[in-house]
């Protein structure tokens, strides 16, 4: 155990070493001021201005920028549809994949649109090479680079910055000036590991006992960083990044974790540095980290106990290795499984379905809060929402209008702030209690009776919310209803909530900035970090607990008994 928190704090610390100048590098990408661009910079930023027309002059407020978001969001689900449903008459399948079903369609674009990577199939069984690469691969890029552009708006206008705000600029510069750099130098490390990067079909092999056996493989590079820089998620092989071609071994393994939370992480920097609040950003930081940190601990003390089926052998005294990686250690596990629900990233290098129960409750929890770094840009305003909500009631709790960054935080904010706040415990729990009603939508497709099989369900309309990915594997979840009501909580867990942040953000520009006093609650302070820490964990049991006590819990105390 003792190694699996060294390499869990190896890890967090030199994730947060490469997000720093990472954050810079955001900041210079996404705010270029014009006085200190180079000559390449200014060529880029000129091809920009050419491409996307006289749009890209437009100074943008919250709502156009919000309705230019929604459209190409809309594009891009209408032209990756189009990929998928004909995939078959496509180039790159050298495989011969065949027409995938209406509502797998349909979940799987709505799944990779919303930075979800949700998938009720498996990769190199189903999409072409085609569908792979300027398919899944490019959403997996641009659905990043919307997280990103929104909270830079976000970012711009809570700082009061007069810069011209642009979302057909900023996707631009996410993308190409931002992600793609990053996903290059961090798929040229992973070929390097071993991965393939191919285009040639499935390898047939003779093995030495003299069978055939066929292997599946592809351009996995550039899909698994990108998977795991844009905290996406979806692998190229259907058991993700267990899969041996896709995590060769212990410095892949490294490479991917890491990528899972830097530029997430950057994020904050970045916020700090727009808004020139960098002390208020680094409370922020620290915060998220101290959530990060207990989880960690929580996860790998829990897995540390042996399964359950191996209490009366000899071996009890071994971790739980079910479901592990042997080739990667069993501390990979915990690490992996509360990186990639504290960043709404979704892959796995492990079978979550046999985490023990109460490690099992920590990525729920992740996906809960859904604000520990979070997703690319969404993670940050998804805690911006806690934070307005705490001010509001820490002002009302001293008897004086509540502020945040010198702006009155008033009515419309709070109007704005509780829909983005209540809309994902209402799709998670509303849709558990739809499919616990009826039993061949949900305790039919449940591979494990009882508590276990409930958490099955639960983790599902939990990753499909905080557009994580992931799964417990232990569901039937490739069915029409699964399919439709997945596609339509992540379009309302995405969606919903960047509205109303943005309106946030752009209500508070709108107004003049107030003198602070000594009543102020200064946002650079660890007290500030206290009442953001207290507001999240609070409400979020308020809202989870009761349903935590039927899954996880319930089991865990049944595993006492025998």
């Amino acid at each position: 155990m003792i190694y699996s928190f060294l390499l869990a704090i190896a890890v967090l610390g030199l994730s947060i070493l490469i997000s720093l100048p990472l954050g810079k590098w955001m900041f210079k990408m996404m705010c270029p001021a014009p006085d200190l661009m180079g000559p390449a910079h200014r060529k880029v930023e000129g091809f920009f201005h050419k491409v996307i027309g006289c749009a890209a002059e437009a100074d943008q407020n919250w709502k156009q920028y919000t309705v230019s978001l929604l459209i190409f969001n809309t594009i891009m689900f209408v032209v990756v549809t189009g990929v998928l449903a004909f995939q078959q008459f496509l180039p790159l399948n050298p495989d011969g994949q065949k027409a995938i079903e209406g509502s797998l369609i349909f979940n799987t674009v709505t799944s990779f649109v919303t930075n979800t990577n949700l998938q009720h199939y498996s990769g190199e069984s189903t999409l072409s090479y085609f569908s792979q690469l300027f398919g899944i691969m490019w959403l997996q890029f641009v659905s990043a680079a919307t997280g990103l552009a929104a909270v830079t708006a976000a970012s711009r206008w809570l700082g009061g910055s007069r810069e011209r705000n642009n979302f057909y600029l900023d996707m631009c510069r996410a993308t190409f000036l931002v992600i793609l750099p990053v996903a290059a130098i961090g798929a040229t490390l992973l070929v390097l590991c071993g991965l393939p990067m191919t285009f040639d079909g499935a390898a047939v092999v003779h093995t030495l006992e003299g069978a055939v056996q066929t292997i599946a493989r592809g351009p996995v590079a550039v899909e698994v960083i990108i998977k795991q820089l844009g905290t996406n998620g979806g692998g190229f092989f259907g058991p993700n990044s267990t899969h041996p071609l896709e995590n060769v071994g212990f410095y892949s393994n490294i490479i991917e974790c890491i990528s899972l939370v830097i530029i997430p992480m950057g994020c904050v920097w970045m916020f700090g540095m727009i808004t020139k609040h960098r002390k208020h950003a680094l409370v922020i930081f620290a915060v998220m980290t101290v959530l990060c940190l207990v989880k960690l601990g929580c996860a790998i003390t829990f897995e540390s106990e042996p399964a359950v089926a191996l209490h009366d052998l000899p071996v009890a005294e071994a971790s739980n290795l079910e479901g592990k990686e042997l080739r990667l250690g069993a501390g990979a596990s915990p690490l992996w499984a509360v990186f990639t629900t504290c960043t709404s990233n979704g892959s796995v290098n492990s079978m979550h379905c046999s985490l023990n129960p109460l490690t099992g409750l920590i990525p729920l929890v992740g996906m809960w809060f859904n604000i520990t770094f979070g997703g690319i840009g969404v993670g940050f305003l998804g805690l911006f929402t806690y934070i307005i909500v705490g001010v509001f009631i820490c002002g009302m709790m001293v008897g004086r209008t509540p502020e945040y960054l010198g702006k009155k935080v008033e009515t419309r904010e709070m109007k704005y702030a509780l829909p983005a706040l209540l809309m994902h415990p209402l799709c998670i729990l509303g849709g558990m209690a739809i499919f616990c009603l009826i039993p061949a939508w949900g305790r039919d497709t449940v591979l494990n009776p009882g508590f276990h099989g409930f958490t099955e369900m639960l983790y599902e309309f939990t990753s499909s919310s905080a557009n994580n990915g992931s799964g417990f594997e232990g569901l039937g979840d490739n069915t029409v209803p699964w399919n439709i009501a997945c596609g339509l909580v992540m379009l309302i867990g995405r969606f919903i909530p960047i509205i109303f942040q943005l309106a946030i953000c752009g209500s508070l520009f709108a107004k003049k900035e107030v003198p602070e006093t000594v009543g102020t609650l200064k946002t650079d302070t660890a007290l500030f970090g206290v009442v953001i820490g207290g507001t999240v964990v609070f409400i979020g049991a308020l809202l989870f607990l009761p349903v935590a006590v039927l899954g996880p819990i319930a089991e865990y105390l049944t595993t006492l008994v025998h």
